[in-house]
């Protein structure tokens, strides 16, 4: 019998921040992940503080960079590789009249930090702006493939990884332990994103789902030193390569890509640039959303060895190292859990 003080389930950004927290505090833990879900190595992986579409902060954006910023540096250390990129966004602005709720927004004191002032003129021949964009401040891209992808072999070097698939009928739970197999642990987190959704001890939480799909594209021409935000995003990445996404849909949640989402991506892509491209990849993943636009973070109200650490939809990279740190404390050190992240929120 082996005894460690975490189970985790799911090596995602919600499972690598708590497993970042444990690493810091000299706790044992292994690592469950079979590869099931994908939403972490499919996604961007900005950080961007403002919901573009509204001009509004995102929740807790100030806190949220101050902690998570840091906790990559330390990431990129640990695994020898590059991982962050910062780089603005420059939000693609359709008129003169959003070019005036620009200045609204950006004169807010909640916005001020985030928003330049300054409109940026489009200098680049290939992409369509007759109306410049507006600059966002402090945002950037983190390479999410590359982290879980290294993150990973880490967790493998130092036999803190299983590639089983975790089999939760096979999990006893005692009123001062759990074991599963042969493993003995104090608590387990369960962080593996949409697969959430099959968990008998927190399918009562409301985990949506929402499928998205992303092209990559080759533009030579494209000369792009920035993040790209019109109705799609268009993200530089190495080798004359764009990320281009992503899509939402609701009702698909299987991880097969589709023609319907490739071409509406190319229709609105077309309507940015005007150089050649060809698309090089797609992929599909299920982003955790839920109802209320919060993560699911807590214990279980009737087991406290059980707790969830989940719901991060589209902004994991800014928000996995926050509700990391808040889960671990309240478990460690009895902290109360932000109100508007705790799962009890949803208890009937």
């Amino acid at each position: 019998m082996k005894t460690i003080d975490y189970i985790i389930v799911g090596c995602g950004l919600a499972g690598i921040a708590f497993s970042e927290q444990l690493r810091a505090a000299n706790k044992t833990f292994l690592v469950f992940d079979n590869n099931s879900q994908h939403s972490s190595r499919v996604a961007a992986g900005l950080y961007n503080p403002v919901v573009l579409k509204r001009f509004t902060k995102v929740w807790k954006a100030k806190t949220q960079l101050e902690l998570a910023l840091p906790k990559y540096k330390i990431l990129e250390q640990l695994l020898d590789i590059k991982l962050d990129f910062e780089i603005p966004v420059y939000r693609k602005l359709a008129s003169i009249e959003e070019q005036n709720e620009w200045f609204v927004a950006s004169d807010k004191p909640v916005l001020s930090d985030f928003l330049s002032t300054k409109l940026v003129n489009n200098t680049n021949a290939a992409i369509s702006a007759k109306y410049g964009f507006g600059e966002v401040l402090h945002s950037g891209r983190i390479n999410t493939t590359r982290l879980v992808e290294f993150y990973r072999a880490y967790l493998k070097s130092n036999h803190q990884l299983s590639e089983d698939e975790f089999h939760y009928d096979s999990l006893d739970i005692q009123s001062d332990f759990i074991q599963y197999e042969t493993i003995k642990a104090k608590h387990i987190i369960f962080a593996e994103g949409y697969g959430l959704s099959k968990n008998p001890f927190f399918n009562f939480l409301p985990l949506n789902g929402t499928k998205g799909e992303m092209l990559t594209i080759k533009a030579p021409d494209l000369n792009m030193d920035f993040i790209l935000k019109s109705s799609v995003f268009i993200v530089p990445l190495e080798d004359d390569l764009y990320w281009v996404g992503g899509t939402y849909e609701w009702e698909d949640k299987t991880y097969e890509i589709t023609n319907n989402a490739k071409e509406e991506l190319l229709k609105k892509v077309k309507q940015v640039i005007s150089c050649d491209f060809e698309v090089v990849h797609q992929v599909a993943g299920i982003r955790p959303t839920t109802k209320d636009r919060r993560p699911l973070v807590g214990t279980h109200s009737r087991n406290n060895r059980l707790h969830v650490l989940n719901g991060l939809g589209t902004r994991g990279v800014m928000m996995s190292p926050y509700v990391a740190e808040q889960l671990f404390n309240h478990i460690e050190k009895g902290s109360d859990l932000d109100l508007e992240i705790d799962i009890k929120r949803f208890d009937t």
